[in-house]
């Protein structure tokens, strides 16, 4: 047996049962492939892919299995080599960050800026997508840990480490109606108006949502966006006023646009960081957190890891 031929199964598997695609992401040859898979199910004894012909259709029974524990220690073997190149190559080595574009735009800047500076041989990268997305990649290991307000708490592979709380404003064009009100903003203020924010899944949609219920108010939204500028554009062309969170309301850059504080309307989002039960980090990755949320000092991702740990065992 060998961790090629674990490999080979888990991409396969990756792939959609697609041992063509999978080749061309590992860089090999399709009957290479299929060749070792073969070699494995005759030594374990069982089939793990079932075949129609030369096409792989499905995954048996105890196929799932071996995908399981292969997945596991394609991982622990990942862990083993981090463990080295912690002590061989401290300030070397690659972090991978996966985020949603308000994190990666508003909230990311200075710490990625700060994390450069002090290690410069690190290769950072940063993956953009959807709250399940980017907690996918960390469940298969395309990234380190993801960062983000909605998601991570439906993986139980990922151990949840809050970050910060943050709330929203209301963006409006300049001369806008609104901002002629000489008392706070209400929910029916903003029902009257046509509404552009976020895609449910992103940035603390659901508590905007479960206020204009809980208010028995019917909001008027006429377009959702993953992308906080997208909103901002739309508002400024005159589709209608915008919810975002606070931070990614820049004056300087939004000139054209007026905020107004709706904290009051919203209960507050926490974002937080999503990580790998089972992932062994490198030093420079638990400087990423604490330059991003200094109270996460190395002893308190720990101390999460294995509460979360100790959690999954009982």
């Amino acid at each position: 047996m060998k961790l090629q031929q674990l490999r080979y199964l888990v991409e396969v598997a990756k792939q959609g049962l697609n041992v063509s695609e999978a080749a061309e992401k590992l860089h090999t040859s399709q009957p290479g492939i299929s060749k070792q898979i073969r070699l494995l199910e005759d030594e374990l004894g069982i089939q793990v892919f079932i075949r129609n012909g030369k096409r792989v259709v499905s995954v048996s029974e105890p196929g799932k299995e071996v995908l399981r524990i292969s997945e596991r220690i394609l991982r622990e073997a990942q862990n083993l080599k981090r463990v080295g190149d912690e002590f061989a190559r401290e300030a070397e080595g690659a972090l991978t960050i996966a985020t949603t574009h308000t994190q990666a735009r508003y909230a990311l800047p200075g710490t990625i800026a700060e994390f450069v500076r002090r290690y410069p041989k690190v290769r950072l990268s940063i993956k953009q997508g959807s709250p399940t997305q980017i907690c996918e990649m960390v469940v298969t290991g395309e990234a380190d840990f993801a960062i983000a307000t909605e998601g991570i708490s439906l993986y139980r592979e990922l151990a949840m480490l809050p970050c910060y709380e943050w709330n929203r404003s209301v963006v409006v064009p300049e001369g806008h109606p609104l901002l002629a009100l000489e008392r706070p903003l209400t929910l029916a203020d903003i029902t009257a108006y046509p509404i552009i924010t976020y895609d449910f899944a992103f940035a603390g949609r659901s508590k905007i949502n479960k206020a204009f219920e809980q208010a028995g108010l019917t909001p008027n939204v006429v377009l959702t966006a993953i992308d906080t500028d997208v909103i901002k554009t739309y508002v400024t062309l005159g589709l209608g006023i915008g919810i975002i969170a606070t931070m990614a309301f820049e004056p300087e850059r939004d000139s054209k646009l007026r905020s107004i504080d709706a904290s009051h309307l919203f209960e507050a989002s926490t974002t937080k960081i999503g990580i790998r039960k089972d992932a062994y980090l490198r030093g420079f990755a638990y400087t990423f957190i604490e330059l991003f949320a200094p109270h996460l000092h190395r002893k308190q991702v720990d101390a999460a890891l294995l509460a979360h740990n100790a959690e999954a065992e009982e």
